[in-house]
C-alpha cells in the first residue's frame, strides 16, 4: 500500500489538515493562552468584561447602522425603496449611542433577554413533559422546566446579578476551551516534531 500524507495513510484530505495544524500548533497555542486570559478576566473582572462585550455591540450596531443609510442611499439613486434601510441605519447607530452612553441599559436589556427565553423555554418543556408517560422521562422533563423558569424568574428579580453570572459562566466556557487548545497545541507540536524525526 502506498503512503502518503502526513501521517503515512492513504487519506490525504485527513493528513493535509493535521500537518497544516501541526506547522501552526504555536498559532493554536496562542489562542488557547488568549481564551484563558479572556476567561481569567471575565471571572475576576465581570464588570470590565461586561462594559467590553457592550462596547463590542455598540461598534457592531454603529457599522450595521451605516452600512444600512449606505444602502439607503443607493436604493434611492437607483429609484427603489430607501426608507425602511435608512430608518433602520438610523435606529441602529441610535442603539450604540444608548449603549455607549448608558451601559448599564444594555446589559440589564440583554439579561432581561435571556430572562424571557428562559421562561418562554420552561414553560414550554412544562407543557411538553405532561404530554409524555412516566417512563418516558417526564419527570426529567418537568425539572428542566422549573429549573429554566426558576433561573428567568431570578434573571428578572436581580438582572445585574444575573449579568455577573452570565459573564462568570463565559469566563468559565473560555478557560476551558483554552486549556483545550494548549493541549491540542501541545499534541499537535509533538505530533509534528515526530514527523520530522521520521
Amino acid at each position: 500500500m502506498a503512503k502518503t500524507g502526513f501521517r503515512g495513510e492513504v487519506s490525504p484530505g485527513r493528513d493535509l489538515l493535521v500537518a497544516l495544524l501541526a506547522r501552526n500548533w504555536w498559532a493554536i497555542g496562542l489562542r488557547g493562552v488568549l481564551a484563558i486570559a479572556f476567561g481569567l478576566i471575565a471571572l475576576f473582572l465581570p464588570g470590565a468584561t461586561m462594559l467590553s462585550l457592550v462596547i463590542v455591540f455598540a461598534i457592531y450596531a454603529c457599522t450595521d447602522g451605516v452600512f444600512g443609510i449606505v444602502s439607503g442611499v443607493r436604493a434611492a439613486q437607483a429609484g427603489e425603496r430607501w426608507g425602511l434601510l435608512v430608518f433602520e441605519g438610523l435606529v441602529n447607530i441610535a442603539v450604540a449611542v444608548i449603549a455607549v452612553l448608558w451601559p448599564g441599559i444594555t446589559v440589564i436589556a440583554f439579561v432581561l433577554l435571556v430572562a424571557v427565553w428562559a421562561i418562554l423555554t420552561g414553560a414550554l418543556e412544562l407543557a411538553a413533559a405532561f404530554r409524555l408517560e412516566i417512563e418516558d422521562g417526564r419527570w426529567w422533563l418537568a425539572v428542566g422546566g422549573l429549573v429554566s423558569l426558576v433561573y428567568g424568574a431570578l434573571l428578572v428579580v436581580a438582572p445585574m446579578i444575573g449579568a455577573v453570572v452570565l459573564t462568570w459562566w463565559l469566563g468559565a466556557y473560555a478557560l476551558i476551551f483554552g486549556v483545550s487548545l494548549i493541549v491540542l497545541a501541545f499534541k499537535l507540536k509533538a505530533r509534528l516534531d515526530e514527523h520530522r524525526r521520521g
